[in-house]
């Protein structure tokens, strides 16, 4: 028996690559074609952007509270959620929650201390940098950080919200991700956070000037290796 997994879903493509993984990844554990029970449910980008536009994070917590319920009713075990900028409401959610989520933050540090980085450096949205979500948990596991300076975080996020989140992939794109990436070695990072779901399709370790974590793939695994347990 394998547990059902829960994704409450935020934009699309972060959305697909952590599903796409489970399925893909889950045929390496349990044979040709074989997953665990997933189920998905998520509602307009566009409302989510309207409460964070306007820092309502009690009302991304009720969107992502309404998605769980769903899930809940349709037989979900636990929940994961391939957003990291609205983890910032998962402090509100959690209290209210009918089953028990995975933090993709948490999973993220887990994974630097696993590979003995020290100093990362955090990428995504600028509601996402700005925030504690990555300070907090990487703070927790032992680990420092750095984030990328204004201009670079205007920049990524326009890169995420104008064109990723839309499944565009510019080269120029990728090349100001590498530039933001350099600066933040430059400031002593031994590692980069891909903090936004949407990163990882076009950044990986193959043209960061940084290793990578990934954090879409990294929630997908602990996902499979809780729904395997």
């Amino acid at each position: 028996m394998t547990q059902h997994i829960g994704i409450v879903g935020c934009s699309a493509e972060g959305a697909a690559l952590c599903y796409r993984t489970i399925c893909k990844e889950g045929a390496d554990r349990l044979g040709p074609h074989g997953h665990p029970e997933v189920s998905m449910h998520t509602p307009s980008l566009a409302d989510y952007v309207v409460c964070l536009d306007r820092g309502d994070l009690a009302g991304v917590a009720e969107l992502m509270l309404a998605s769980a319920r769903k899930l809940a009713a349709a037989g979900a075990d636990f929940l994961i959620c391939p957003d990291n900028t609205i983890h910032q409401a998962l402090p509100l959610v959690l209290p209210r929650s009918p089953l028990p989520w995975l933090d993709i933050a948490d999973e993220v540090a887990k994974e630097a201390v696993r590979r003995g980085y020290r100093r990362v450096g955090i990428t995504g949205t600028r509601w996402l940098v700005d925030s504690n979500v990555y300070p907090h948990s990487l703070s927790a596991h032992g680990l420092s950080f750095e984030r990328p300076d204004e201009a670079d975080r205007i920049t990524a996020n326009s890169i995420i919200m104008d064109e990723l989140v839309d499944g565009r992939f510019e080269p120029g794109s990728i090349a100001a991700f590498q530039a933001i990436i350099a600066r933040l070695k430059a400031k002593g990072c031994d590692a980069v956070a891909l903090g936004c779901t949407e990163i990882p399709l076009i950044i990986d370790d193959n043209n960061s000037p940084l290793p990578t974590l990934d954090s879409t793939r990294l929630l997908a695994r602990a996902a499979l290796a809780r729904a395997l347990a």
